[in-house]
């Protein structure tokens, strides 16, 4: 599906491959993934590394950083374990880092987007079983390409045979609830991720 790139000036994104580039010694790379590993504009991945990691989708990213994780990603973290899973990866449909969603960019930039979709592919392909959690509720009204950009998602994850999840209650547009207030032994639903996006307006 096409994404119309912005007529204004792009956010100056690196690889991913070279995203992947670690340089920064300031927390335990053992424990944690994080790309890139110093704060930007935008963030590919966060999470903690392990053998049967829970795939967590929002929209776009925080301010979080390793060691210094926001309440949703703590909540994350909490649900990800109390699930079964021994660690957990936020990732977004869309990479643009802002505090506030109203602050993203009002049209895709391509080519962050298609960085983004190689940086899914890499954790989609870290366990043999991907688990996709989707955790956006409905901040995904806030711009238009972001459906195009889950579509992108659900491509990939059928090619490595991804299960998708939800947590707490559907909307009652179809939107996967947010992990912010959810309780922490919210256990994970099986969530038609096909149906959800054909039926997205």
């Amino acid at each position: 599906m096409h994404i119309p790139s912005s007529d204004t000036k792009d956010i100056d994104v690196l690889t991913f491959a070279d995203a992947m580039i670690s340089t920064n010694d300031s927390y335990d790379k053992v424990k944690w993934l994080y790309v890139p590993d110093f704060y930007s504009e935008y963030r590919y991945i966060l999470g903690t590394r392990g053998k049967k990691p829970l795939i967590c989708i929002g929209i776009n990213p925080s301010t979080a950083e390793p060691d210094h994780l926001d309440n949703t990603l703590k909540s994350v973290e909490r649900i990800a374990h109390a699930n079964g899973y021994d660690s957990f990866i936020m990732f977004n449909v869309y990479a643009q880092r802002a505090t506030n969603p109203d602050d993203m960019e009002m049209e895709c930039n391509e080519h962050l987007h298609s960085e983004n979709m190689k940086a899914f592919e890499y954790v989609l392909g870290l366990s043999k079983a991907p688990a996709v959690w989707a955790a956006w509720g409905n901040i995904i009204e806030k711009r238009s390409y972001l459906r195009a950009c889950v579509q992108s998602m659900i491509e990939l994850g059928e090619k490595y045979n991804a299960a998708w999840y939800s947590a707490g209650k559907i909307s009652k547009k179809g939107h996967p609830h947010h992990p912010l207030y959810l309780r922490k032994d919210t256990p994970l639903d099986s969530f038609d991720i096909s149906n959800y996006i054909d039926h997205l307006s």
